[in-house]
């Protein structure tokens, strides 16, 4: 029996590969994108651990070439979601009762295959199937993904280690039990460590997962799957069900062993799921927990004494890194009179050097949006930005899906500060940008906390320090994720733990131990050494009672 007290380390956050011109990183990956967009793979389901192949398939095409044919995959029926449930439920059994320390290897081990023998594989799939330049596949699905598995296996110890004080004569534990049943994830297109850690950090914490991978990235999210296989994680602990998600959540919600949803997606579905999670109350086992994140309108607000080219950069940056198409992209921005003409000179020199063009150009900065029904969303709010009289764009504005889907990093200047495109989330390579006179910057903090609904992330650009924390203060809600003097995008595991409220999610932070905590339920237990023999109290003491 092993006994010993075992802790995972504090890790270092995985090292970034440049991936520069004849570097041995760069020319095994574009190796790799050859070998994989060579061939055409079938992808089935995955449930306890083994294929299948339901004949109901549809066809993974590289965004950037929609003519390109990666994949053929199989879609769930009924059935097979029946199925799934039933395979994580009767894994459940071995997996919640083995040591964590056991869990948290396999984990481990994931994140080595990742970073070492799997690598170039699961950036090439993530660059081709969702259409990530090198750079940002590798903070994703590499980088990101690695951190999340270690770092998670270091906190989970510290969860399992917080213990309650006992004073003398008393034994008290807390026993971080796993929830009863199983766990729905639902994961996104845009991020492939996002699809990974939505859901491994439950499984970590002794919980078994039926996923539900986006359409545009069950490329990748395949490689993920047979990668945890690899590392030794047991049949049925995940099941990978690609498919219709109302069906999936139907079977899903209507069964009494539904536990938790671990969900990164569009407020609309978030609000379908929790409303179906409500309707199914009593007939849950217990109240299910609902981690989500969703949305946001994130902003950028410079102070008068803000520094025009950082803030330039920021902007190309945080607005058009992957299209625009993260949750935490900069899309509406609030800018002083006063540096506007320095700004607006600098940011279209900026963009006008941007290249955009498949992902296997490595001079490429940007790339093609994930499909026709996001093409079309973000060219309509471009159409209605040249149609209004109270905004004007001042680069870009062009999209073509002739060969993929590809639209222009594009900057709307508007008069209105509630214009469409400040208000409502586009998910896509647009950044709104409203001009306000440099004496009026108190007026900014109120207008940016009330326009939008959500409250992911903010960027706040000043020298000024006593700006910079009058903001901070003032926009306590506004953000989860807040940054001073850089770009809103780009939260480290372990560094910034990740997470917004209001309409943005539940605020439950990957990347620290809170978002463990939310698949635990915790069960105090205290034990007496020498129990009381008398029920009398001290202040009895003179009462006479027959034993």
């Amino acid at each position: 029996m092993n006994n010993a007290l075992f802790s995972y380390p504090y890790p270092a956050n995985e090292p970034v590969g440049s991936y520069a011109p004849d570097s041995r990183d760069r020319e095994e990956l574009q190796d790799e994108l050859k070998r994989l967009a060579a061939e055409e793979i079938e992808i089935p389901l995955i449930i306890g651990g083994r294929e299948v192949c339901t004949g109901d398939v549809g066809e993974v095409v590289m965004p950037h070439d929609h003519g390109h044919v990666l994949a053929t995959y199989h879609r769930a029926g009924e059935k097979d979601v029946r199925a799934a449930i039933e395979a994580a439920v009767e894994a459940k059994k071995e997996w919640e009762r083995f040591p964590w320390e056991e869990r948290a290897a396999i984990a481990v081990r994931i994140a080595e295959l990742l970073s070492k023998k799997y690598r170039y594989r699961i950036n090439a799939a993530t660059m081709l199937g969702q259409s990530k330049n090198v750079h940002q596949a590798e903070i994703d699905a590499a980088c990101e993904n690695i951190d999340f598995l270690r770092f998670n296996a270091h906190y989970a110890g510290r969860v399992y280690g917080d213990q309650p004080a006992s004073e003398r004569g008393v034994i008290n534990r807390v026993e971080y039990r796993p929830l009863e049943g199983f766990v729905l994830a639902v994961t996104p297109f845009n991020f492939t460590a996002i699809a990974s850690n939505l859901n491994m950090a439950p499984v970590l914490m002794g919980n078994v997962c039926v996923w539900k991978p986006a359409t545009t990235a069950i490329y990748s999210n395949y490689f993920l799957m047979k990668i945890f296989q690899e590392a030794g994680l047991p049949d049925g602990v995940i099941n990978f069900l690609p498919g219709s998600g109302r069906l999936i959540g139907d079977v899903a919600f209507a069964d009494p062993r539904f536990a938790g949803l671990h969900f990164t997606g569009s407020n609309a579905t978030f609000d379908e799921l929790w409303q179906a999670t409500a309707r199914n109350l009593p007939a849950y086992r217990s109240y299910p927990r609902m981690v989500g994140e969703t949305g946001g309108k994130n902003f950028v607000l410079a102070h008068p004494s803000a520094d025009v080219l950082t803030l330039a950069v920021a902007l190309v940056r945080g607005s058009f890194e992957y299209q625009g198409q993260k949750c935490s992209a900069s899309s509406r921005a609030y800018i002083p009179a006063n540096l506007w003409p320095a700004l607006r000179e600098s940011l279209c020199n900026l963009l006008a050097n941007i290249r955009t063009g498949d992902v296997r150009d490595f001079n490429n900065f940007h790339n093609a949006v994930i499909d026709r029904a996001s093409f079309d969303n973000i060219m309509h709010y471009i159409t209605a930005a040249k149609q209004a009289s109270t905004a004007e764009i001042i680069f870009g504005g062009r999209g073509s899906c002739e060969t993929g889907y590809f639209i222009e990093p594009t900057v709307v200047r508007v008069t209105d500060p509630h214009f469409i495109t400040m208000e409502e989330e586009i998910f896509g390579p647009v950044l709104s940008i409203y001009v306000y006179p440099e004496n009026r910057w108190d007026e900014m903090l109120p207008l940016i906390d009330s326009t939008s609904p959500y409250g992911l992330t903010g960027s706040i650009f000043a020298t000024d320090r006593y700006a910079l924390h009058d903001a901070a203060e003032k926009l306590r809600y506004a953000a989860g994720n807040i940054y001073f003097n850089d770009k809103s995008t780009g939260a480290v595991v372990g560094q910034q733990p990740f997470g917004g409220s209001r309409r943005s999610g539940t605020n439950d932070k990957a990347g620290s131990y809170l978002n463990l905590l939310r698949w635990v339920s915790p069960r105090t237990i205290k034990e007496t050494c020498v129990p009381p023999t008398d029920f009398r109290y001290p202040f009895m003491l003179d009462f006479d009672v027959t034993m």
